[in-house]
């Protein structure tokens, strides 16, 4: 039997966890939906109450993290409950989705990129500030350390004045997947180049101009824009941005390289995460010259899943605000060639 002394100390130990906070899923049919979707039924931050997905082919994908508790989009949103709505649809869906659930007044992790057109784009930011909700764009490098690190080094000033950013992401696939993601004409900028563009942008803000190339280079019949570039010019920098869905062993050669007056930082791979500080002398922990950087271990999406928990609780808000999403998505609709 519990004395009285233990029912007190079992007591305060179970007040002072966080409370879980309840959590759905409208929509599990992105390629990210399936990690995210275990690592929320994982997290002690998160109890999983709801998961709604109208595609047979998605939950049969899903099948491997059964049994999950599968509800109505209507029953999730009437759902006084649940605080945090995650949108993991197909990418069409996105937009409407995540504007049904902030009307309804919940927060939402929103899967990347958050909308396709601007007025999409500014009914989310407008009704997540007039509801006072929470939004977080699902971009899987926010909390990559290599990443955040180096981000670091040109806020700090550690690298002085930066003049340029080379960042790449490449991929390859096949010609079953090139009609999935032909259906915006942004192509492989849209799909992939977003991640970089949200990097840039956090840094140095709203570009004076942007130029982009759209390019369909591969000797396939079709309009997917496979080869693509942005070059965003600021008023002493520029950003080179490149995706391309043509090469092969792609994950190796992505890339992060930020060039500054006094030193560089590069990323490279971005995932697994590895970061090299280049110093003409020594600033904030680095030495002068070459530091291969320790960095801590790393998985995709726990990240965002934490400090998503911790605003919500109010504990800490996120770095990124509506503001920070309405210019990275203004500026990626942009170089898309999609701002209308």
């Amino acid at each position: 039997m519990m004395g009285r002394r233990e029912f007190l100390a079992a007591s305060a130990a179970a007040s002072a966890q966080p409370r879980r906070i309840r959590a759905a899923f409208l929509g599990a049919a992105h390629s990210h939906a399936f990690d995210k979707l275990r690592l929320v039924r994982q997290s002690a931050d998160y109890e999983l109450a709801g998961v709604w997905e109208e595609s047979a082919a998605a939950r049969k994908t899903l099948e491997k993290l059964a049994p999950l508790p599968w509800r109505t989009k209507e029953e999730i949103l009437a759902d006084p409950g649940i605080e945090v709505v995650f949108i993991e649809s197909d990418v069409p869906q996105i937009p409407l989705l995540a504007i049904e659930a902030l009307e309804a007044g919940r927060h939402c992790h929103i899967e990347k990129p958050i909308a396709d057109t601007p007025a999409c784009l500014r009914r989310i930011v407008s009704l997540a500030v007039q509801k006072r909700r929470i939004i977080q764009a699902g971009y899987m490098w926010r909390y990559n350390p290599a990443v955040e690190r180096a981000l670091e080094a040109a806020r700090q000033g550690w690298l002085g004045d930066v003049f340029l950013i080379h960042a790449r992401m490449n991929t390859l696939i096949g010609p079953d997947r090139r009609p999935e993601w032909n259906r915006f004409p942004g192509g492989q900028m849209f799909e992939q180049g977003a991640h970089l563009v949200d990097i840039v942008v956090r840094l140095l803000g709203r570009p004076q101009r942007i130029t982009r190339f759209l390019r369909h280079d591969a000797p396939v019949p079709d309009t997917l824009k496979d080869n693509t570039a942005a070059v965003l010019e600021y008023a002493r920098a520029l950003a080179v941005i490149t995706a391309s869905v043509l090469q092969p062993n792609a994950s190796r050669h992505r890339a992060l390289e930020i060039f500054g007056t006094r030193g560089s930082a590069v990323v490279r791979p971005i995932e697994p995460p590895a970061l090299e500080i280049d110093l003409a002398q020594p600033a904030g922990p680095y030495p002068e010259g070459v530091t291969r950087v320790s960095l801590p271990p790393y998985q995709r999406y726990e990240g965002d899943l934490a400090a998503l928990a911790r605003a919500v609780r109010g504990g800490q808000p996120l770095e990124t605000g509506p503001g920070d999403e309405l210019a990275v998505h203004e500026v990626l609709l942009e170089a898309s060639g999609m701002a209308g």
